[in-house]
């Protein structure tokens, strides 16, 4: 393994190759220069006079240019003043810390400029409507989640029933395999669902009562017409004897 001296010593030896290498170089460059120079009639002077009116054309730009930016870039804005002093014609913007002439009175309304009063009753107005708007957006919110709540959930019940496999389907979504390539699925129906899902149940129930009752008013007409009839009939054979 080399010593630090070993080392130092071949970084000596690559700095001075390095030296070596970079002076060579300018050489050739200063050689183009003067080569240049030469064929042209150039001097160091007029090399050194151009390039000084080059500078100073540059900063004139540069000035100019800043000049420019002052003037087109715009103030800050600065809040227009909210009341004044009728007498002293002080101005207040209603920031910070008030002062003397308005720090003591009772009722401020009394200096308030018409311009600031103004942009302070249209900054309320707008801060109400969007109080308004975040209100609105809350009750559609609250609305939604009710109607939702409305909505049944979890797992609905069966509609469907494999007789051989014993599986079932909501009627919701695809249909699996075995009810997809039926061609009357009413064939796996069950009972129990079909009927509250029409309401055939119910309606039946609800007929019954009726038609019953029905029968029984027909009935009951029936019967008083034959009354009647008979009634008719013994007073005429009291007529006839």
């Amino acid at each position: 393994m080399p010593t630090l001296e070993q080392i130092q010593a071949k970084m000596n030896a690559l700095q001075a190759q390095a030296d070596a290498l970079i002076a060579k170089k300018v050489q050739v460059a200063v050689d183009q220069v003067r080569k240049i120079m030469l064929a042209h009639g150039l001097t160091t002077e007029d090399i050194e006079a151009k390039a000084k009116a080059k500078r100073q054309a540059k900063a004139a730009n540069g000035s100019i240019s800043k000049v420019k930016a002052k003037t087109t870039s715009s103030p800050k804005g600065k809040t227009p003043p909210k009341f004044q002093h009728p007498k002293t014609g002080a101005t207040w913007t209603g920031h910070g810390r008030a002062p003397s002439w308005i720090a003591e009175a009772k009722d401020r309304s009394k200096f308030l400029i018409a311009g600031g009063a103004d942009a302070a009753s249209a900054a309320s107005n707008g801060i109400a409507s969007k109080l308004k708007t975040g209100a609105k957006k809350a009750s559609k919110a609250i609305t939604g989640a009710s109607a939702h709540r409305g909505q049944r959930t979890g797992p609905q019940p069966a509609k469907y029933l494999d007789p051989k496999t014993g599986a079932t389907w909501s009627g919701k979504g695809p249909a699996p395999a075995w009810l997809a390539a039926a061609k009357d699925r009413s064939k796996f129906l069950i009972a129990g669902v079909d009927a509250a899902a029409n309401g055939t149940g119910s309606a039946s129930k609800a007929s019954k009562p009726k038609s019953s009752t029905a029968s029984g008013t027909v009935a009951k007409k029936a019967t008083t017409k034959k009354g009647v009839a008979k009634k008719a009939a013994a007073a005429r054979e009291v007529v006839a004897k």
